[in-house]
């Protein structure tokens, strides 16, 4: 059974959990059951993601004889360890880490299988020290030790590691930089910029144009704090949402704006720098577009 919800105001947009309850009356449990397991559609498409916000005016459909869709086998590339941490290049739609008991094929799932396929101890710490989006590809690191934790802690705090990404906006971008104070809700349920006063985190974000693309711009992206989903919320706010984004483009669909699709996000961990946190070198990494990015770029090029 299908229909399609009513037009709501972005005050009241709820995400796909709580619209799946709302339709079928069920417990949070059964719909996140539902969701996980491959039962929940959206515009026809399986969703196993409770937190997304679907567009405005979406048909939500439960599929109770359906089967959770198959994904193809994750793997992560690890490109540096030693014992106090590792680094790694994570594939688009892997969670960095469980945000639920349940949650497989996370980034430390999937480091410890490359250990074990390795031959090498898969039981040892890995301590979380920063997180990239699920849907965000590119490095990443672990700590190894607490050493190694502290030291890396201390850099992220003091904004002195480097960390750049690349990304494709709705638009024509111009080079900025965004400062603003970042909430975890809004009052519509999504995290955002608080206008009103200076309660929040502050967030900075340095945006450089590499080159101009089909109705969108491909940009180099500098943090100079971390926070969650930042990039993402800096750009959709400034008016470019990035091509592929699912869950802050609702402020361009609500004013009927045309957005740019892709099968996914179009944002990657491209570099990240850090002095190693016990032996004092400094350490460089560069991740290359992965081949899905570089397909959805490659329709993007002007001909």
């Amino acid at each position: 059974m299908s229909r399609r919800p009513p037009p709501r105001d972005r005050n009241t947009a709820p995400a796909l959990g709580a619209l799946v309850r709302e339709q079928t009356g069920e417990s949070w449990k059964t719909v996140k059951r539902l969701v996980s397991t491959g039962k929940v559609f959206v515009d026809g498409r399986a969703e196993l993601d409770a937190g997304v916000r679907p567009p405005v005016g979406a048909s939500i459909e439960i599929r109770n004889n359906a089967k959770k869709p198959k994904r193809g086998k994750f793997e992560v590339q690890i490109v540096y360890q030693d014992a106090h941490l590792v680094v790694i290049d994570k594939p688009s739609g892997v969670s960095s880490v469980p945000y639920s008991p349940e949650e497989r094929d996370t980034a430390m799932d999937l480091v410890r299988a490359a250990w074990r396929t390795r031959r090498e101890e898969a039981n040892g710490p890995l301590i979380v020290v920063h997180r990239i989006d699920k849907d965000t590809s590119g490095l990443l690191m672990f700590a190894r030790s607490k050493k190694g934790e502290l030291g890396l802690a201390r850099q992220l705090r003091d904004h002195t590691m480097d960390r750049q990404y690349s990304c494709v906006c709705n638009g024509r971008v111009s080079p900025r930089r965004i400062e603003s104070f970042l909430i975890r809700d809004r009052g519509d349920g999504l995290r955002g910029t608080n206008r009103h006063d200076e309660k929040g985190r502050r967030s900075v974000t340095h945006v450089e144009v590499e080159r101009s693309l089909r109705n969108a711009t491909l940009c180099r992206v500098r943090l100079e704090t971390g926070r969650t989903h930042q990039i993402r919320i800096h750009l959709s706010e400034a008016g470019h949402v990035l091509v592929g984004e699912r869950v802050y483009s609702r402020d361009a669909e609500l004013c009927g704006r045309p957005l740019l699709s892709s099968p996914r996000l179009l944002l990657h961990a491209q570099t990240l720098g850090f002095v190693h946190p016990v032996t004092g070198e400094r350490l460089s990494f560069r991740s290359e577009y992965p081949a899905d990015f570089t397909r959805e770029l490659g329709k993007l090029e002007v001909r």
